[in-house]
Order: structure tokens, then C-alpha cells, then sequence
């Protein structure tokens, strides 16, 4: 079949704007195998098929398998990538923080602002011109920043441990970059005008009655707080709630009692409550994928290997988020 006389090199790794597995699938299109005992599998997954490499369950193949041949080597940066990638997506709560996703292919980028006229919620009279949503571009680039971790190690000391339980390792690093880009989100609300409103206390009850008000007309659906806000929340008695608690034990999502989903962010300022509406009030952009130094990670010159991802935040609507501080 066509994935088997595939030629596997580093230099795939370096295509401008394509991860190696689209590479991979351009020469061997997943489509075509509709039906088959493929059928499922990406082009990658192929690739390890191929060289009878498993990388999880019984019967998981050592750190070595990977370099048996030279082309089998060349996948090893893609699997680092997808098992950091998995750890990302574990702890990733930017989905419900972020309304669009741009992916660049450069280091600058300026976002979008949208100003609508004061007047747009009146009623427009006969031979009178709608009311104006003025786009332009922002005079200030996005602050896109790289976050990661050097991998110190040799391949001596890797090379007969299982793939799985390496697997764990490289999925607390994708951990940690997700934790910190979550955090790079909330300093942009939290530096970027979002109003916050000071309480001599914890918040109540009726504070964030208020906040969901105040919100309005977005919708009130995230809740941002750390770990002491998120304590002092989960103290009101509203939030005690059968039904959340049942969602709580049964799914491991907070949803508070106003509907919004409550997001742990364990880095943010202390006693610091952030109200949003997820469909309006930050953008990701994101340069490129996970980056991983392939060439390093193909020769076995593991011993500082860098793996990171590069991304920044824009707020789109600045009255789409309000906070709390108390």
C-alpha cells in the first residue's frame, strides 16, 4: 500500500505552515482507505503500523523501537508532539475562555476592534441612516509568547524505558503550557481595561448577581478565579446546589448556580473574580503548532531538546468581561 514506500526524513518537519503529519497525509491521503482495516487511522498512525511501533496498552514498545532504522526515527518528534499535545488538551479550559482561534504563520499580528455606535439600540427613523459598527485594525501587535520546557536527558537513560510511561512525562509538559497560556489569557483581560469592581469581602451571592447583570447584553457563561477565589465561591451557599454537585461528582466541570462554567486558572492574582462572555471577549493567536527540536530528537542528541508552543491574546469586545476584587 501507498504508506509503506513512503521516504521518511527530517527535512519533512520543515515545510513552511504544515505539521509533519499533514505532510504525511498529502502523500498518503486517509481517504483512501475508507473501508479498510486503515480506515481510522491518520497518516501517521500508518507510519507506526508500519514499523510495528506501539506506543501505549500492553505490550508498549520502548523509548529504542523509534530508532531501529532511520526512518523510524523520523517519527519520533511527531510522537513527543501529539503526547504534549494530549497533555494540553487535558487541563485546556481555552475553549470555553476563547471566542476564535488564528493561526499565523509569522511573529506579528494585529487584531480587529469594533466600535458601534451609541445610538445602534434606537429604533432607526424613515430617510435616517443605520446606526455604524466602525472594524478597524489595532494600532498594537499581539504579544505572542513562547512557552515550554527543556527536555535535559540523555538517550542513554531513556532508550529502554517504556513509550507509555515517557508518555506521562511529556503530557505534564503539555500540562504546564496550556496552565501558563490560560494564564497569559487572563492577564490580557485583567491588564487590557476590564472593569473590575472592588468588594470590601468575599463576594456573596448577590454580588455576582450583579456581575451577570452588569455584563449584559453578553452573555454571563465563564467564570475565571484562582485557587483562593475559587475556594471562597464554592462557600456560598447557592453553589451547594444538589444538581451542580451531582454535575460536579459525575463530570468534574463546576457549573454555578447562574449557568456560567466556573474555570480553576491556579495561577491568577488571589481574590480576583473574572465574569466573561466566551463568544466575544478574547482571540488566540497561535504561530504554528507544537514545536519540538526534530533534528535534535532524530540524532538521539536528547541531552537539551526544547519543546514549545507560541501564542498570544486579543480582547475582541473589551465590555465582554467584568470582574470582581476583593
Amino acid at each position: 500500500m501507498a504508506f509503506e514506500n513512503i521516504t521518511l526524513e527530517k527535512g519533512m518537519y520543515g515545510v513552511p505552515g504544515k505539521s509533519f503529519t499533514q505532510v504525511l497525509e498529502e502523500m498518503d491521503d486517509s481517504h483512501q482507505y475508507t473501508g479498510t482495516a486503515m480506515a481510522g487511522l491518520d497518516a501517521y498512525q500508518r507510519q507506526l503500523k508500519r514499523f510495528g511501533i506501539k506506543v501505549s496498552g500492553p505490550g508498549c514498545d520502548t523509548v529504542e523501537k523509534f530508532f531501529t532504522s532511520s526512518q523510524s526515527a523520523a517519527l519520533f518528534p511527531e510522537y513527543v508532539a501529539r503526547a504534549v499535545k494530549q497533555g494540553m488538551d487535558r487541563v485546556n479550559h481555552l475553549p470555553d475562555m476563547v471566542a476564535a482561534v488564528t493561526n499565523i504563520n509569522g511573529m506579528d499580528y494585529r487584531t480587529i476592534q469594533a466600535e458601534t455606535d451609541e445610538a445602534a439600540a434606537n429604533a432607526v427613523a424613515e430617510g435616517t441612516n443605520l446606526p455604524e459598527t466602525v472594524i478597524k485594525t489595532s494600532d498594537t501587535l499581539v504579544e505572542l509568547k513562547k512557552r515550554g520546557r527543556l527536555v535535559v536527558s540523555s538517550y542513554e537513560a531513556l532508550r529502554f524505558h517504556k513509550l507509555d510511561l515517557f508518555t506521562v512525562t511529556l503530557r505534564q509538559i503539555g500540562a504546564y503550557i496550556a496552565q501558563m497560556q490560560m494564564q497569559d489569557a487572563v492577564d490580557v483581560l485583567l491588564n487590557g481595561g476590564t472593569n473590575m469592581t472592588t468588594l470590601n469581602a468575599a463576594p456573596t451571592y448577590n454580588d455576582l448577581v450583579s456581575l451577570w447583570g452588569s455584563l449584559a447584553p453578553y452573555n454571563f457563561n465563564t467564570i475565571l478565579a484562582g485557587t483562593e477565589a475559587l475556594q471562597d465561591l464554592l462557600k456560598i451557599e447557592e453553589f451547594k446546589d444538589a444538581q451542580a454537585g451531582l454535575n460536579f461528582h459525575g463530570t468534574g466541570k463546576l457549573i454555578t448556580p447562574l449557568g456560567a462554567t466556573l474555570i480553576h486558572v491556579p495561577t491568577m492574582e488571589p481574590k480576583k473574580i473574572i465574569g466573561l462572555d466566551k463568544n466575544c471577549a478574547l482571540e488566540m493567536v497561535q504561530a504554528g503548532e507544537i514545536i519540538t527540536d526534530y533534528d535534535k530528537l532524530i540524532d538521539r542528541q536528547m541531552e537539551r531538546a526544547g519543546i514549545s508552543a507560541i501564542a498570544g491574546f486579543a480582547q475582541i469586545y473589551g465590555d465582554a468581561a467584568k470582574g470582581l476584587s476583593y
